[in-house]
């Protein structure tokens, strides 16, 4: 087998960007400690080309489509770079501007994957308020397109697998991982004795991540005149509309929390941390609490809802009350057990195991391509 050559290429992803920008550098660095070439691609405010010791690192220069985000608006310019580059396979985490890849790479006898790391249909389904005409027009106009000009689709979740259902695809469930270093329960612990309820909620934001729903489950337990602290760790545009939202609850908004350490120091000292989005498509937020000894409440529904047992976690229904419920029954039962729970079960989210799937996936990606020229 030839020495792998992965390219992987994403919109969204900046500086205070989450869960995504993680995913990919975490599998391109096992790429390149698995003996593979790599190049990441990515949209930036100029063009910019830099060797780094995690690979050939590419800006092309795109336009900002939120006050965080750029999207590549000439995605021709990307596919001058892979031609520099020679991919034996690329990887591309985004629907939307880059998504012509997988045929560049069809053309080319080079091996394609698209990582799914959210679902259309369920966006669409919000951005229009009826998951009745926005399902089906998904399927039809985008996933079946997606779903013939790549070799091989990636999914997260038995959620996320469930837009492709029913779709001609080769289709491969990878979750994903968690740094147990660095997220682990030697950062801290809830302090002891007479206090009120320590919950923290780390995220964007964006209402498309439904930081609302735990701004508005907080509302409900402040109603129900529970004793608490809801820690509001993260940016985004929908920061003021939270904050108003909020109201007299005790909900406390630290704004982005720089470095991975602190996120995990403020995780480990709660008593229950809260990812709560009922279109999450994995949630490595619920992995990077429970690997630091603290259990999780999630929705009944989405990615994250898959990532907890009863042993270390709880599922409400998406809404204020459902939420509320959920916080209620697992602060009823916390101990040092549930604690220790939490950071077993995050132990088997070891990144070796993802990086290892990936490294198979892209052999045979890569093989397809060869095969096809």
């Amino acid at each position: 087998m030839a020495r792998l050559r992965i390219a992987q290429l994403a919109n969204f992803v900046s500086e205070t960007s989450g869960g995504m920008k993680i995913a990919i550098d975490e599998l391109g660095r096992g790429y390149l400690a698995s003996g593979a070439d790599r190049m990441l691609i990515i949209p930036g405010p100029r063009d910019c080309i830099t060797d780094t010791e995690m690979g050939t690192i590419v800006q092309v220069r795109a336009p900002k489509v939120s006050s965080t985000y750029r999207m590549i608006a000439e995605p021709h310019r990307v596919f001058d770079m892979l031609g520099r580059f020679s991919p034996t396979s690329v990887e591309c985490s985004d629907k939307w501007t880059l998504s012509g890849v997988g045929r560049w790479a069809a053309r080319r006898g080079v091996g394609s994957v698209l990582f799914s790391h959210e679902r259309l249909d369920d966006m669409a389904s919000g951005w229009m308020r009826s998951g009745t005409i926005a399902k089906p027009a998904v399927r039809l106009m985008m996933n079946r397109r997606l779903a013939r000009s790549f070799d091989i689709i990636v999914v997260t979740s038995d959620y996320s697998a469930g837009e492709w259902s029913g779709l001609d695809v080769d289709l491969r469930q990878v979750p994903l991982g968690v740094d147990l270093a660095i997220f682990n329960p030697d950062k801290g612990a809830p302090s002891g004795g007479e206090r009120a309820l320590q919950l923290c909620y780390a995220g964007r934001m964006s209402h498309e991540k439904h930081p609302q729903l735990a701004v508005a489950a907080a509302a409900e337990l402040h109603r129900r005149g529970v004793d608490f602290d809801l820690h509001m760790c993260g940016t985004g545009p929908d920061l003021k509309a939270l904050q108003a939202q909020a109201g007299h609850a005790p909900v406390h908004f630290h704004g982005f929390v720089a470095g991975r350490e602190e996120v995990a120091r403020r995780l480990a000292r709660s008593d229950i941390s809260l990812s709560v989005s009922p279109t999450e498509t994995f949630g490595l937020a619920v992995l990077e609490a429970l690997a630091c000894g603290t259990p999780v409440v999630t929705s009944d529904r989405g990615g994250a809802s898959e990532l907890i047992t009863s042993r270390c976690g709880e599922w409400g229904s998406p809404d204020s009350s459902g939420i509320a419920d959920a916080i209620e029954r697992l602060a009823g039962r916390l101990s040092a057990q549930v604690r220790i729970a939490a950071r077993s079960h995050a132990c088997e989210f070891d990144w070796s195991r993802p990086i290892s799937r990936m490294m198979d996936i892209h052999e045979q990606a890569a093989e397809k391509g060869r095969r096809a020229r």
